[in-house]
């Protein structure tokens, strides 16, 4: 092979590598940063694209597509000194691809450790209980705080969401404690409650009963003196009445006494009348 032919081989490589490297097809979903001489130059935008061979050079290649980042858990230490356990996920996009490579380092862990900073920061505003029960509230207020960074480095925060928010074991252990002396509590309460409404109810049926065991004496009573004044008017002055009243009673009673169990001897005075009148104080 002569020297003629050398030289036309090394053309031929020569030209074919600077088309190669002067042509550039940037895929859909892309973008491309093009550096002249170590400068910033131009943005390749998907398709077929021509740049200056050995002075221009691709630097940074781009996903324009939303970027997922998951941010890792990590303990955030709430208002009222609990420890929780929280992690999130966040959708970016890229849409400044010259601030997103010269504005920060590496746009994505600025984002995720922005994003963990902010977290931290809000929980920690927080008690326990509203770090549970306002995870919208947290996720909203954490997308506003990240998204005005995020623009000054070419980016948009699409949407932050929360994955995981936990009391962490020892706090999941101390909130189980709680819990049961909770319960332990409501049901000592339920049945000192029980027991001092039995012994209100007791204690108005003791009353009741002697209101009207009350109301039935002086029934009672009233109606023996009813009985009274209307023997005493049907009596009036006359005494024999009441000596054929008291000696029936008295009657009635020897009877009751001698058919007693108990009774073994019964005395029968021998006058009745004059028991009677002597009962009564009177004399012939």
């Amino acid at each position: 092979m002569g020297e003629f032919a050398v030289f036309v081989i090394a053309v031929f490589v020569f030209v074919a590598v600077t088309i190669a490297k002067g042509v550039r097809i940037v895929p859909q979903g892309e973008e491309w940063i093009v550096e002249r001489l170590g400068k910033y130059h131009a943005t390749l935008r998907p398709g077929l694209n021509i740049i200056i061979p050995y002075f221009d050079q691709v630097r940074y290649k781009l996903v324009t597509k939303d970027i997922i980042l998951d941010v890792q858990e990590q303990e955030v230490i709430t208002k009222d000194n609990a420890v929780i356990l929280t992690n999130a996920i966040a959708f970016i996009k890229v849409t400044d691809p010259i601030k997103a490579v010269y504005g920060v380092t590496d746009f994505s862990e600025a984002i995720r450790n922005m994003i963990m900073t902010t977290l931290r920061s809000i929980i920690g505003e927080m008690t326990l209980d509203e770090a549970l029960s306002n995870r919208d509230k947290i996720k909203a207020r954490l997308r506003e705080g990240v998204a005005d960074e995020a623009i000054d480095w070419g980016l948009t925060v699409k949407s932050v969401e929360i994955q995981d928010i936990n009391p962490s074991e020892s706090m999941q252990k101390a909130m189980e404690a709680q819990a049961s002396a909770e319960r332990e509590r409501k049901a000592m309460v339920t049945k000192a409650e029980g027991t001092k409404q039995s012994t209100i109810l007791n204690a108005e049926a003791q009353l009741q009963a002697a209101r009207l065991q009350a109301e039935a004496q002086i029934t009672l009573a009233d109606a023996s003196a009813e009985a009274i004044r209307r023997v005493a008017a049907a009596i009036g002055t006359e005494d024999a009445p009441m000596r054929y009243m008291l000696g029936e009673k008295y009657i009635h009673a020897i009877g009751n006494l001698a058919s007693s169990d108990n009774a073994k001897t019964v005395l029968i005075p021998a006058d009745i009348q004059d028991t009677l009148r002597g009962i009564l104080g009177s004399r012939k």
